[in-house]
């Protein structure tokens, strides 16, 4: 019989992980076998510049948190596994598919976006979706575009009224 102090232990990672998935608005599992201590510092530098982290669980405590919460990804709980939170829906995708790019180490196994499971074709689609402050920009340029042909409109239709 275990140790009821590892048992709480473990509890208490448990409920560690149950509250980081639920309080995060996308989750994503990745393969992280291969990667270097360097390249695992700049990994989370880049994801902490996007309000993002990651985190090493054992898959059982995992497996345990997200049966839980309802989540089934025992199948993606193969091999070693990290944990990326991320506080927005696109930003930890974004920062952990453009690593991959260029760190053939880093695999993307599942993601679990806004309580939704989403498999690795979702999770590269969604890394192609612009920033959040991109997609702000590209709508002030489309209001200001209207508003622009707008001005326009009614400075041609008072000099018509004019004549």
């Amino acid at each position: 019989m275990a140790n009821e102090k590892i048992l709480a232990k473990k509890q208490e990672i448990i409920d560690e992980i149950k509250d980081r998935v639920q309080n995060s608005a996308s989750v994503i599992l990745f393969d992280y076998r291969g990667i270097t201590d360097n390249e695992a510092k700049e990994l989370r530098v880049k994801l902490r510049e996007n309000n993002s982290d990651y985190k090493v669980y054992k898959n059982t405590l995992m497996a345990r948190a997200l049966s839980d919460l309802n989540i089934d990804i025992d199948a993606s709980l193969v091999g070693p596994s990290a944990m990326a939170f991320g506080k927005d829906q696109v930003a930890a995708v974004k920062v952990l598919s453009d690593f991959a790019k260029t760190n053939q180490a880093l695999v993307l196994k599942v993601g679990i976006i806004d309580g939704e499971v989403s498999d690795k074709s979702k999770l590269d689609a969604l890394a192609t979706i612009p920033s959040r402050e991109g997609l702000l920009t590209m709508l002030a340029g489309g209001m200001m575009g209207i508003a622009r042909d707008l001005s326009i409109c009614l400075d041609l239709y008072a000099k018509q009224k004019e004549e």
